[in-house]
């Protein structure tokens, strides 16, 4: 059974210009009421999406949406589950932590238009707006040259257009589940004054990379910890990739960088986040993670399934 693109939910797309976040937490007050509002959710998504792609042809609006562990039991509780959906648990390293702040429901809306991101989000909540409460809302938005804003090119471990549904997206190693993919959420804030006050050498050497070319340093140039270092899976000798969007953002004051990976294997983005916080990344230094939770994108089957409530 191969992977189909065209049953999945966009999870191997550009990150966008204009792009919402947004984690929900259901009330848990009447399961059957909230149950049914995102079955009218799932329902009537597709429908929003093709309507804004219609009026706004230009606008490349991608969406995705996705479930936690808690939410898929309390929501689904006869349901078989995604092999690897599990609840996200604080990992403790020497000097920095990376908390775990739950969530139920998640979007991710990406467009070249802040309007659009507003509309299609605005309509998705009419359906489930009774049944949830927002845990946390980012707005973020496309840097100079794509770049995280700290100033490096962002996503360079990212694999190939062509080959990041690959990565992304379950295949047959989880046939009930094929096409979905786990996204993992997690907002930093950056001490940017204290990384500014680093020399560019300083911050290459932090990264492991050259600021403005995006070539790899050498390793004898490189922190031991080096961002490009300890952010890697090799387990068994192989590197692992997943799909990296992430979207700087600022408010108020508070700057920062949404990290969303979407993998076909959440233990690889697990082990990627271990080797991090373990070996105290470099980059932690000047980045603070302050939420982090792990959701299941279902494949647009799956979603059918739920608004006919045949799971």
């Amino acid at each position: 059974m191969p992977i189909d693109v065209r049953d999945a939910q966009a999870v191997y797309k550009d990150a966008g210009e204009s792009v919402i976040f947004q984690t929900l937490l259901l009330k848990r007050e009447d399961q059957v009421q909230e149950l049914a509002a995102v079955q009218d959710l799932a329902a009537n998504m597709q429908s929003v999406i093709n309507s804004m792609n219609v009026r706004y042809p230009d606008g490349r609006l991608s969406v995705t949406f996705g479930f936690s562990a808690p939410a898929w039991t309390y929501l689904f509780p006869e349901a078989p589950r995604p092999q690897e959906l599990e609840e996200f648990t604080t990992i403790e390293g020497p000097k920095y932590t990376a908390p775990a702040t739950g969530g139920d429901l998640f979007f991710h809306v990406r467009a070249h238009n802040e309007a659009i991101t507003y509309e299609v989000m605005d309509q998705f909540s009419s359906f489930i707006q009774a049944a949830t409460t927002v845990l946390d809302e980012t707005h973020g938005f496309r840097y100079f040259e794509g770049r995280a804003i700290i100033g490096f090119v962002d996503g360079t471990e990212n694999p190939a257009a062509v080959e990041g549904a690959d990565y992304a997206l379950i295949g047959d190693e989880d046939p009930k589940f094929i096409n979905g993919s786990y996204a993992f959420a997690q907002k930093y804030i950056h001490n940017m004054e204290a990384w500014k006050a680093l020399k560019t050498e300083e911050q290459e050497k932090a990264i492991g990379r050259r600021k403005y070319s995006d070539l790899e340093l050498a390793d004898d140039e490189k922190a031991e910890n080096a961002h490009n270092v300890v952010a890697q899976d090799n387990e068994n000798g192989v590197e692992h990739k997943i799909v990296r969007m992430n979207v700087p953002y600022s408010d108020q004051g508070v700057t920062g960088t949404y990290f969303i990976g979407y993998a076909r294997e959440w233990a690889i983005t697990k082990r990627m986040l271990t080797s991090m916080f373990t070996k105290s990344d470099r980059l932690l230094d000047f980045s603070t993670p302050i939420t982090g939770a792990l959701f299941f994108i279902p494949s647009k089957t799956v979603l059918d399934q739920i608004t006919e409530d045949a799971l």
